[in-house]
């Protein structure tokens, strides 16, 4: 009898639902697209209840097109957007507030107080972060801080907190388990990098309560399984949960980036490149973060990550907001019509800049307009920018691993975009590899939930079933990729700390 493993992709603008055969071929996979909360410029918000929904469909749909009987899944895969915070009722399941998703900037003040008493640099020996409203714990504080009652139900244990893994996984299993991953703890300026364990000190200095906080479990293991009567999921009742990462975690085990000095970049809603760095942590000397790649029962390997916080979003900007492409396909092959320009930039910072220049109050930029841009220009703009604000990231992750990047590992739904892909590659100077399936997020997940029931047999047998798409080679004169560049900081500077 043909067995499966099923992936649970909850992603920042949609849930997906992947289902795999041992070959690890996607044989059915289903989407569904939710609601952006926008209550304030630099605020994005979630509905937890949209977030159920939307995944629970998305893994009904994917297991009806593909003809499968739940019995025949071996085990279900999480991976989820990460540092998306959420707080609930532990009694009745009810979230005390909208989840606040990791774009969000809210949270700068709280950011500002700790940097201000001088707290930087012992949160980053700690957990591997920079002080950012990026992560989990200043949005819990601005929660404590700003809802009515909400500190004294906190402080009463009657709250649970956890990021969108967590929650899917208290609501799978109708709250009998409160739990996490490594990864995801990793992402919440809470935990103790080296030890993988909640640190009490930080607790302590950002004034949570530790009982808000779920256990902390290896990326591939037992989180229990789906219970009987859960809505919407009623015929996966006794399935396991076998694995869990954040999603850019799951990436990078997706891509069979396994050893030391490989790295892979997702181009999803945001940029997320992920170098793996073995058993020990490397600290970052150029703005990027140490974080945890993956924990599994073989051991722990760390990673150095940096971000770009919109990069498919800006994307979705041009076609949602502005009207002026009907989809992201569009978008690309509108931009292949021209040639990236070296008076035209565009900085998607809708929501700040990450790593590594790493400020809160830097906001978008299209600069370089002239009577003469069209659509066309623009778009090619907007997808050059992604680029740029990635190739800043290897610029900062070669010179801490102090290696020369000879191959990227490309993934996400941008990465679909040949003009962007072969921009990157001619930026990078280096060869860009897209794997014939670029969902390895949902296909990490996959992998980390079918290694804890022997679906598969070990890291060997992951890394020869990725299958390479197609490669990007290199092939822009040196002098011109010098001036782009040039160009591209001069527009990024006038960016920054445009909110004050």
């Amino acid at each position: 009898m043909k067995r499966f493993v099923l992936a649970l992709d909850q992603g920042t603008t949609s849930s997906r639902a992947i289902l795999y055969d041992q070959d690890a071929r996607a044989v059915s996979q289903a989407q569904v697209e939710f609601s952006q909360i926008y209550p304030r410029p630099g605020w994005v918000e979630h509905d937890p209840e949209v977030i159920l929904d939307s995944q629970f469909k998305a893994a009904r749909r994917c297991v009806d097109q593909a003809g499968v009987m739940p019995a025949d899944i071996a085990a279900i895969g999480i991976t989820n957007q990460r540092e998306t915070t959420l707080l609930w009722d532990r009694h009745t399941g009810r979230p005390v507030y909208n989840a606040i998703v990791w774009q969000c900037r809210r949270s700068a003040p709280q950011c500002d107080r700790l940097s201000a008493a001088g707290y930087t640099e012992e949160i980053a020996a700690r957990t591997g972060l920079v002080v950012d409203a990026y992560f989990s714990a200043t949005k819990i504080q601005w929660m404590l801080e700003e809802l009515p009652g909400v500190r004294e139900q906190a402080l009463s244990g009657r709250l649970a907190f956890g990021t969108v893994d967590t929650w899917l996984v208290w609501n799978l299993t109708l709250g009998a388990v409160h739990a996490t991953d490594s990864t995801n703890a990793s992402r919440t300026m809470l935990m103790d990098l080296d030890r993988r364990t909640w640190d009490p000190r930080l607790c302590e200095l950002l004034e949570i309560p530790a009982s808000l906080l779920p256990d902390i479990r290896p990326s591939s293991g037992f989180f229990g399984k789906i219970a009987d009567g859960v809505p919407g999921m009623e015929r996966f009742a006794g399935i396991p949960i076998t694995g869990i990462a954040g999603d850019q975690h799951a990436a990078l085990f997706g891509q069979a980036c396994l050893t030391p000095g490989s790295a892979k970049n997702t181009y999803g809603t945001g940029c997320f490149l992920l170098m793996n760095t073995g058993k020990q942590r490397v600290r970052s000397r150029s703005g990027l973060l140490s974080t945890l790649a993956w924990e599994i029962p073989s051991g722990a390997c760390y990673a150095l990550e940096g971000s770009v916080f919109n990069a498919g979003s800006a994307v979705q900007w041009l076609r949602d907001e502005l009207k002026m492409v009907e989809s992201a396909p569009a978008c690309s092959a509108l931009a292949a019509t021209v040639e990236p320009a070296d008076d035209l930039y565009f900085v998607s910072a809708f929501t700040g800049l990450g790593a590594p220049h790493w400020d809160m109050y830097a906001r978008g930029l299209l600069i370089g307009l002239t009577r003469g841009t069209d659509r066309a220009r623009i778009a090619r703009a907007v997808l050059d920018g992604i680029a740029y604000q990635v190739a800043d990231l290897i610029d900062a992750m070669e010179q801490d691993a102090g290696m020369r990047l000879t191959d990227l590992r490309a993934d996400g739904g941008a990465s679909a975009s040949e003009p962007l892909m072969q921009f990157q590659a001619d930026l990078l100077d280096c060869r860009v590899d897209r794997p014939a399936d670029i969902e390895t997020t949902a296909l990490g997940a996959a992998f980390f939930a079918g290694l804890a029931v022997g679906f598969w047999d070990g890291l060997d047998t992951i890394a020869s079933l990725r299958r390479t798409g197609k490669v990007f080679t290199p092939a822009m004169e040196a002098d011109r990729r010098t001036r782009l560049r040039a160009g591209w900081h001069r527009a990024l500077e006038r960016a920054k700390a445009w909110e004050e």
